[in-house]
């Protein structure tokens, strides 16, 4: 977040866009994408040559600029679409370095990419209303123009750099903006624990209320996405090419088809946990919450659970949960500390003594008989880390209900042409146009059946219940 007391804080915002262009510009495109690897590629070779000499290699932005002057053009690509390849590289050294420095492991960049994203600073591109970018391209070539699939989600003057990048078949245009922070009236002595989790992506304990955000949506995706992964590699084991034998066509069809599955599955979560964190700071909001302390799982994921565990530790993208919570907390001017959660769901935040973690949901004191919910007595006990949680043994009365994402449809073709003669749909699937025929039982609800595995909006089916 960047403040000062002339202007108002604003912190910066990404949203990746699809480009929606012609076959000629797409191979403009792509010819901009190869000639940044040839600047990555180039820098690779440089370094490479002087630590053969026994030289220092060069990493610095500023040295890797004057090195470039003399080296040339790359195609199409303009200075600062080379610039910005030259400033991903000195960055991802020296991160290298400082990862390094504190003794984590961290790989230097000396592998060669085919295709390095192109970001281009404010100025140095030109919008057309809400869908057209033109993007800078080398001195004495045409102009290229590109059209967004949708409109911009931010206003033009907030626009600081668009970044052109491919994805799994398909090129996108990351917008970065300077939003400025909504103001809320927050208390920041007022502080609420979040407790990260697989089953409940967050589970939010405050004062006098909690939240449940279910995430059960989320790993029924994470499910699905796995046995169809484990179909296609078993049907295409056959035509798999022996080690050092060149693919077929038939075999690079499969791997391009595979990779959209793969980022089709990774934005279905990652839309699902952005959703997650807008319940939560709304919540928050809400609430008065000027401070949000979360718990830190990187202990959990260090310890070999077996195998099934190790899978489902490997599912939870956590680093991509607290991220998400960590940038929509920013915008609303909520602070966000990460702190140290052994033991939180195994200690009675009543008589504060250390008891089995329960294997279920419902956690249970045999020493003070006290009840509750086994993320919300975790967060409650994050909480209390930083003067949080409940004054008393009395647990938050007020308990809100969340579901985030959608419960993927069933995948059986079987059953899709059984639903078409029901008259109901399964779970999972669109809802028909209001004008055709829906449900003809005549006692059926209007609304969804409310539970945590039906397919639901995330502001429908919200409900308020009663804890212990």
């Amino acid at each position: 977040m960047a403040a000062s007391s002339s202007s108002p804080q604003v912190v910066h915002r990404t949203a990746r866009i699809c480009l929606r262009i012609t076959p000629a510009q797409a191979n403009r495109c792509y010819q901009l994408l190869r000639a940044a690897g040839d600047v990555w590629a180039w820098l690779l070779d440089s370094n490479h040559d002087r630590r053969q000499l026994g030289d220092p290699v060069v990493v610095g932005y500023q040295a890797l600029c004057r090195q470039l002057t003399s080296r040339g053009g790359f195609g199409e690509l303009s200075v600062v679409g080379a610039r910005s390849v030259l400033q991903r590289y000195s960055d991802a050294w020296f991160e290298a370095v400082r990862r390094h420095n504190r003794g984590e492991r961290a790989g230097f960049p000396r592998r060669k990419r085919f295709l390095v994203p192109i970001r281009f600073y404010n100025g140095t591109f030109l919008l057309d209303g809400d869908r057209r970018v033109r993007l800078p391209v080398a001195k004495g070539r045409p102009e290229l123009w590109v059209r967004l699939a949708r409109p911009l989600p931010y206003p033009a003057g907030q626009v600081r750099s668009v970044t052109l990048l491919h994805d799994a078949g398909r090129l996108w245009l990351s917008i970065t903006a300077a939003v400025p922070v909504a103001p809320h009236d927050l208390d920041q002595n007022q502080v609420a624990g979040v407790d990260l989790g697989i089953i409940h992506p967050y589970a939010v304990a405050t004062r006098d209320a909690g939240l449940l955000v279910s995430g059960r949506a989320l790993r029924a995706e994470s499910y699905l996405h796995l046995q169809d992964q484990q179909a296609r590699q078993a049907k295409a084991a056959r035509r798999a090419p022996k080690p050092g034998q060149r693919g077929s066509r038939r075999w690079h069809c499969y791997r391009r088809a595979q990779r959209r599955a793969e980022a089709r599955h990774r934005r279905r979560v990652h839309q699902a946990h952005h959703q997650a964190a807008r319940q939560v700071v709304a919540f928050a909001i809400t609430h008065r919450v000027g401070t949000l302390v979360v718990g830190d799982p990187t202990g959990i994921t260090k310890r070999d659970a077996g195998r099934v565990q190790n899978w489902r530790l490997r599912q939870w993208r956590r680093t991509h949960l607290v991220g998400a919570l960590r940038d929509k907390a920013e915008q609303a001017g909520i602070r966000v500390q990460l702190v140290e959660e052994r033991g939180t769901s195994s200690t009675c935040p009543a008589c504060r003594q250390r008891v089995p973690k329960p294997r279920g949901r419902r956690f249970t004191c045999p020493h003070c008989m006290f009840q509750g919910h086994r993320d919300l007595v975790g967060a409650t006990n994050i909480a209390a880390k930083l003067g949080g949680g409940h004054p008393s043994t009395a647990f938050p009365v007020l308990v809100e209900h969340r579901r985030v994402g959608i419960v993927p449809a069933r995948r059986d073709r079987r059953r899709h042409r059984h639903d078409q003669r029901r008259s109901c749909l399964a779970s999972g699937h669109p809802r028909p146009h209001p004008g055709g025929q829906g449900c003809r039982s005549s006692d059926a609800p209007s609304s969804p059946v409310s539970g945590e595995d039906q397919a639901a909006s995330p502001h429908s089916g919200n409900r308020y219940l009663k804890g212990h």
